[in-house]
């Protein structure tokens, strides 16, 4: 569920074009109320896996809006953003965009989207904390969140069971016991914990979880705050566990992780809850050995609480130059309402609201994903967050770490200091 954020290259010139609409995408504007016509973007997740919720949205629509023709637009995740940025510096934009969660940003702080009512929206007062996050700027809100995806770990339960472990861990003094178990067992060619170096979502869970941060706000400006004693000791620990259970190459990042895992040199991951079922999926399991032998938990945190984990998934939002703005809206609610999320659910989603979240952890199929997801956390709300993504810092920071190039407090003060130099900047 991970979605990287677009480069900002090219958005201020557009945003000149923009930013001529002046005021008419404003809350409780009745702008578009009677358009004829809707367009909507999504990504090729909606066209495959649940283009009937989609028509469901449609259906809603047009019974509100008899002789309204609805357009549909799918771009796989690549393509999107370049497409998207093309087109805003035109007259003609799509009425509803979606987004990844942390693709929002940048085009909330350069006047892309239209800010919206967020009461107008079924379940807007209980969605997820990260979530509301994403579509939050300058105390407005630029869309609404769609579905969510979170992290959970996962194990190989034939490994663990042949070092003597009969349970998932529910603390992490239990968890590291588990792994120092696994590891002594394997040998050193194997990875207890397949945990990728530039893997930042999962060391941001430490830094978190130790009470720390990436930045803080203070008078209006964004500072880093990865030097602070608590991110420090949230480092150190990742480092920790780079250091004792991961024995692969440790420059990688986590994109090819469920490949890696299913290899079988690996005991566990924290990861994407799909991850898991990919890995043993026939194209990938090498082994032949992790279709029934994989399980999911919580991964417990050195505080003790559940490890927090970064809630990625998708929002939606209206483009500023929409002429149908109202209808967008009312389009947009249809799809992420409250029957909107029982489909999403059903198809494996998790919700973008607590209520829907709660009921999830009464079923044993997604207890594990549900209860991961109510702690969470996300990326600083900061103009300049953008650029701080593109360039890469916290990744380099912790290869630096992970590869014992750097001791953790000069690679986290080098980080403060490039994160400090663009995390102000629009």
């Amino acid at each position: 569920m991970k979605r990287k954020l677009i480069a900002a290259i090219g958005i201020a010139g557009m945003m000149v074009s923009i930013g001529a609409c002046g005021d008419s995408g404003n809350e409780g504007s009745d702008q578009g109320a009677d358009t004829k016509e809707l367009t909507v973007w999504l990504t090729v997740d909606a066209q495959n896996n649940w283009p009937e919720l989609v028509k469901a949205a449609d259906d809603a629509v047009k019974a509100e809006h008899p002789g309204i023709k609805i357009n549909h637009e799918y771009y796989g995740w690549p393509d999107k953003n370049a497409k998207l940025d093309a087109v805003l510096a035109t007259d003609k934009v799509p009425d509803v965009v979606e987004m990844g969660n942390t693709e929002m940003l940048s085009y909330m702080v350069k006047g892309a989207f239209a800010p919206l009512d967020a009461s107008k929206f079924e379940n807007s007062d209980q969605w997820l904390d990260g979530l509301k996050a994403s579509v939050t700027y300058e105390d407005k809100t630029y869309g609404v969140p769609y579905y969510a995806g979170g992290r959970v770990g996962n194990w190989r339960t034939d490994v663990a069971e042949a070092a003597g472990i009969k349970t998932t861990p529910k603390t992490y003094e239990e968890l590291t016991s588990d792994l120092d178990k696994i590891q002594a067992k394997e040998g050193d060619k194997f990875s207890a914990w397949y945990q990728p170096t530039r893997d930042w979502y999962a060391a941001m869970s430490f830094v978190y979880d130790a009470g720390g941060s990436i930045a803080v706000e203070e008078g209006g400006q964004w500072k880093a705050n990865f030097s602070s004693p608590e991110s420090l000791k949230g480092l150190d620990e990742f480092k920790t566990v780079i250091d004792k259970y991961m024995h692969g190459d440790k420059t990688k990042d986590e994109s090819d992780r469920y490949i890696v895992y299913g290899q079988g040199n690996a005991g566990m991951i924290f990861g994407n809850a799909w991850e898991g079922a990919t890995a043993e999926a026939p194209e990938n399991d090498k082994t032949g050995k992790l279709k029934g032998n994989l399980e999911s938990f919580v991964v417990p945190g050195p505080s003790g609480e559940n490890l927090p984990v970064f809630l990625g998934g998708s929002d939606l939002a209206v483009p500023v130059k929409s002429d149908a703005q109202t209808v967008a809206a009312e389009w947009i609610n249809a799809l992420t309402g409250a029957k909107g999320q029982k489909g999403l659910i059903e198809k494996g989603n998790l919700p973008n609201n607590k209520t829907d979240l709660a009921t999830l952890k009464d079923d044993p199929a997604t207890v594990v994903p549900a209860t991961a997801a109510e702690s969470n956390w996300f990326v600083p709300m900061a103009p300049g967050w953008g650029q701080v993504e593109k360039a890469q810092i916290l990744q380099t920071m912790l290869q630096s770490i992970g590869t014992g190039k750097k001791s953790v407090e000069d690679a986290a003060k080098e980080a403060d200091a490039a994160i400090d130099k663009v995390i102000n900047t629009k």
